[in-house]
């Protein structure tokens, strides 16, 4: 099974870096066109709500922008927070992108975690597994073409056809980091969403599990590796990005209670003991040819195009730095 190699997205201006917006996409969808000429495979987008630094809200209408500007370029959502959504509009909009790219898009969806979501979209967390099982199967039966004629624990629809039917329908992916999540992922997702490589072997042990053969799993991970000729210097350049955005994980509760799990204290710190690695392209090289030879359940590995409030020319390095010297050996 070939890997493809993309990047990922959160389309967030901080405060303290802001810029204007439009001008920020824009350099964005310009820097995703060059990384498909650079020979990325894919590009992938996540969501939250009411974020001052606009952590993109909406990433399938993103994914319909992305796919009127490249050609050959997977897309794939990492993920949508599924629970927060009328799982009709989803399956609508996710099918009429897929339509748009020639088949080239791919749904990722999960449970989520940020309370002040749940609550301005009226959904309480304790329903997060009926929700996510429910919308699951909406969208599914809709995009086989029959009328759905569902009726779940919290979800129900009528005998109703959802339109339009996508020609090529989209791998529905699972994302999470507890047990019972990347379970769900095993049980009825086409495939896992790894955040920083947590849960690959819980995934695998899943799929056993539930007699379903391992070798036929699907693993698309989120890298948070930053590759570069200069470590140093890339981690002095970087650190107050990635400060940010760790903590800013942790405020919402992505790694547990956010009054239980502490934030750090300063960049170096971030860098050392989050998810992040700094890597050199022949460090890189070796830890994700390992990583690919002993999980052969990947079809993709992405890493962060753009930390929060970095200048473009940031991401431009290490997209350059990946595709001269790191994707040519690993596809090799």
């Amino acid at each position: 099974m070939s890997v493809n190699f993309g990047l990922w997205y959160d389309f967030r201006n901080p405060p303290q870096w802001r810029q204007p917006f439009g001008r920020m996409y824009a350099d964005y969808l310009d820097q995703i066109v060059r990384a498909e000429a650079l020979g990325f495979d894919s590009v992938w987008l996540t969501e939250h709500h009411f974020c001052e630094d606009g952590y993109t809200p909406s990433p399938l209408v993103i994914s319909g922008a992305i796919g009127a500007r490249t050609t050959r370029m997977r897309i794939g959502t990492n993920l949508i927070v599924l629970p927060l959504h009328d799982p009709v509009r989803i399956a609508e909009d996710a099918a009429t992108v897929s339509l748009l790219t020639g088949g080239r898009f791919d749904l990722g969806v999960g449970i989520g975690y940020k309370q002040g979501e749940f609550e301005a979209f009226g959904r309480e967390l304790k329903h997060r597994p009926s929700l996510i099982e429910d919308s699951v199967e909406i969208i599914r039966r809709g995009w086989r073409g029959e009328n759905v004629n569902y009726s779940g624990k919290l979800h129900s629809l009528g005998n109703l056809p959802i339109t339009p039917v996508p020609e090529s329908p989209p791998a529905l992916l699972i994302g999470g980091m507890a047990e019972p999540a990347i379970d769900r992922a095993a049980r009825i997702g086409d495939g896992f969403l790894s955040t920083g490589g947590i849960g690959l072997d819980t995934y695998v042990e899943a799929l056993e599990r539930q007699g379903k053969d391992p070798g036929q799993g699907r693993i698309a991970l989120g890298c948070w590796a930053l590759i570069s000729d200069d470590p140093k210097l890339e981690a002095e350049r970087a650190g107050p990005h990635a400060l940010y955005q760790a903590n800013e994980y942790i405020r919402w509760g992505a790694f547990g209670p956010p009054d239980q799990v502490p934030l750090f204290p300063d960049a170096a710190t971030a860098l050392d003991q989050g998810l992040y690695e700094v890597w050199t392209p022949d460090e890189a090289i070796a830890k994700l040819s390992a990583l690919i030879g002993k999980y052969p359940q990947i079809v993709d590995i992405h890493f962060w195009a753009q930390l929060p409030g970095e200048p473009v020319s940031a991401g431009e390095r290490r997209i350059e730095c990946l595709a001269g010297k790191v994707l040519p050996q690993l596809r090799t």
